[in-house]
């Protein structure tokens, strides 16, 4: 797997659009300049691994080697495949979290692996959600923020109240803006909550405000 993935990356790159992707995501790691749309084919192209240890060994391995950012993107897709997922996976997403470090890695492990993890087995993963909501690191705590996001009825309104009054004070773009997204998604289903939140939070800043009320 490992081998396909690299292989098809490079015969997929184009050195014109590696520059410009690399700009726009800021990224100090180079591209390959493989758009999402030619990522996806070669993901339904790969062969499929059936040994677990086998397929976390590949995404691993793809992530922590990787020299272009293109790899850690095909790591990120295979780890979500469905056969293998459970809560002792939650060592490895935080990894890809801090050392990931950046909204586009960090945004989907957030809502498609931790959130789906804190749904089947809140038990075991609602407190280290908490204890993230608290952390040091700014990308753990962006993702206990958001890691309900489609949650709709199943939200935990603690466990959502607590992650965002954690961070409200703190000045981050990425904080401020994950708290007014977090809430926007919870306001199409709970809108009279979600207004009440808010105005009971006259110290949340204006880019959460607006985010959090804006088709509200």
């Amino acid at each position: 797997m490992i081998k396909a993935v690299r292989t098809g990356l490079e015969e997929l790159a184009d050195p014109v659009k590696a520059p410009e992707m690399q700009a726009y995501m800021k990224s100090d790691m180079p591209f390959l300049g493989v758009q999402k749309p030619a990522r996806a084919a070669l993901l339904k192209s790969l062969p499929r691994v059936h040994d677990r240890d086998e397929w976390l060994g590949a995404v691993q391995a793809l992530w922590r080697e990787a020299t272009y950012r293109e790899e850690r993107y095909m790591a990120l897709s295979l780890s979500g495949d469905r056969r293998f997922q459970s809560v002792d996976l939650l060592p490895w997403f935080d990894e890809m979290i801090v050392t990931g470090a950046w909204w586009d890695y960090v945004d989907e492990i957030a809502s498609k692996r931790v959130g789906p993890l804190l749904r089947s087995d809140p038990g075991v993963v609602r407190p280290l959600v908490l204890k993230w909501s608290v952390d040091a690191d700014r990308w753990r705590r962006r993702t206990s923020v958001i890691c309900q996001l489609g949650f709709k009825g199943a939200t935990d309104v603690e466990l959502l109240t607590a992650c965002v009054d954690a961070n409200a004070d703190d000045p981050d773009f990425f904080l401020r803006k994950g708290i007014g997204w977090a809430l926007r998604d919870f306001g199409k289903t709970e809108p009279g909550w979600v207004r009440a939140f808010v105005a009971e939070r006259p110290g949340l800043s204006p880019l959460s405000r607006r985010e959090a009320l804006k088709h509200l």
